[in-house]
């Protein structure tokens, strides 16, 4: 599956000049299906695609820019004595939403 199709693109790179605006919607969920991990995209630079931002929820809920080369990586994970290549995978059922509001709901799900 494609992580980042043309549309998903469009809407990132459109919200781009919102920055770290909580007032922005998620455009897409990014998660390790093997495991902890789900970054909520938030916004795309035009000029870098590579640089994204949007929340973190891993060990903790963080704010900030990640790269989606990482996020298209595939990691060679150790599972039951085997080597297996784990790709992330895009939520295809995830509804778009206020960043402000994922962000309040993550903070409170951790304390």
């Amino acid at each position: 599956m494609k992580l980042f199709t043309k549309q998903i693109e469009r809407k990132l790179q459109k919200q781009y000049p919102m920055g770290s605006s909580l007032e922005q919607k998620i455009v897409c969920k990014i998660f390790n299906p093997y495991g902890r991990g789900s970054w909520y995209v938030m916004n795309q630079d035009p000029d870098d695609p590579d640089y994204l931002w949007g929340i973190v929820d891993f060990n903790s809920v963080e704010m900030g820019s990640f790269l989606r080369s990482d996020l298209e990586r595939v990691y060679n994970v150790k599972m039951q004595g085997r080597i297996v290549p784990v790709r992330m995978e895009r939520d295809l059922h995830y509804k778009q939403e206020i960043a402000g509001e994922l962000w309040s709901r993550l903070v409170q799900n951790k304390t």
